[in-house]
């Protein structure tokens, strides 16, 4: 005997799907914006793996200076990042393949906790 289940108002999506979805609304951004959300999605990814006890939930590439993109380049020398309710600098260099999807190369250091009394100087946020 089978017992069958509907959803109604959900569409199944398979992985593939999913990712095309996600690759069709990356390729309506900008070039530039689509940079840097990539790379600054590579720099979440990168500190919530790397470093124990870290899970970032906000990322702001300008915080602390302007971001530079030359071509498929950003440098991000003024980033901060956010993880458990505290902000902490992080700059990085990366480049993406031309359509600004694929990162090619991403190297980042993650920096000192950003006292709570800069927080309101540099528009960062409370969780």
């Amino acid at each position: 005997m089978f017992t069958v289940v509907a959803f109604v108002g959900v569409a199944a999506q398979s992985p593939l799907h999913a990712a095309s979805s996600r690759t069709d609304q990356m390729l309506k951004l900008s070039p530039e914006t689509r940079l840097e959300q990539r790379c600054d999605a590579r720099a979440m990814g990168s500190v919530g793996r790397e470093h124990k006890g870290y899970k970032p939930d906000e990322f702001v590439a300008y915080a602390f200076a302007d971001p530079v993109i030359r071509g498929n380049q950003i440098k991000a020398p003024g980033g901060a990042i956010r993880s458990g309710g505290k902000w902490y600098r992080l700059s990085y260099v990366c480049e993406t393949s031309p359509d600004g999807l694929d990162v090619k190369s991403f190297a980042y250091q993650l920096g000192t906790e950003v006292p709570r009394s800069e927080w309101d100087e540099y528009y960062l946020v409370p969780r």
